[in-house]
């Protein structure tokens, strides 16, 4: 199990509140069997409509690993395939003004952190990037704070999943493998088991 305590990296700056799942990553892209190379594809319609000035087109923001955005990101429907395709591309950790529920959630089963700023610091923290891509960003779970450069920012983040992250209990599957051995004894206990044909 891995703990996230820290993120730190180049920032990527994507503007606009309602970002929904679909414009993330559309769903002709959900026929895939695995996430692997989802990656390339998120935002496509947005890179497409933009003509190569959309963030995740542009030179300067290419390895970034924390996304910047603002009110409502993620709404829509719940496909888990929209943070999966984040992930793909690099993303680490997303900083916003607000996260719909259930993206917020899928993030967290990755061991991404969605955390919360004010707008006024989400404008700040994209306008910092935009100025100098190349600045250092640093989301810090423990502190619960955001430094872009010489600013420094309050986040926030729901205690449960905050603690699931520095704690490494995001990872339910981590779990399930590091307690082998408890699961097995509480199979042996469970009556509904020892059923015989």
């Amino acid at each position: 199990m891995s703990e996230v305590k820290m993120v730190s990296g180049r920032g990527i700056p994507v503007r606009g509140s309602d970002i929904d799942t679909d414009r993330i990553i559309p769903a002709r892209f959900l026929r895939c069997v695995t996430f692997e190379g989802l990656g390339v594809s998120a935002f496509a319609d947005d890179r497409a409509a933009a003509g190569g000035s959309h963030p995740f087109d542009q030179p300067q923001y290419q390895g970034a690993n924390i996304l910047l955005v603002n009110g409502n990101f993620g709404c829509g429907s719940s496909r888990e395939h929209a943070p999966q395709a984040l992930v793909k591309w690099g993303i680490d950790a997303v900083v916003g003004e607000s996260f719909a529920e259930i993206f917020f959630g899928n993030c967290v089963a990755l061991g991404v952190p969605c955390v919360t700023v004010t707008p006024a610091v989400a404008q700040e923290l994209q306008g910092l990037i935009e100025a100098n891509p190349e600045t250092l960003v640093t989301v810090d779970l423990e502190a619960l704070t955001v430094t872009v450069g010489d600013f420094k920012g309050a986040i926030a983040m729901a205690d449960g999943p905050r603690q699931m992250l520095l704690t490494g209990q995001w990872d339910s599957c981590g779990q399930l493998v590091a307690n082998a051995e408890a699961v097995k004894a509480t199979a042996q206990t469970l009556p509904y088991l020892a059923w015989s044909a």
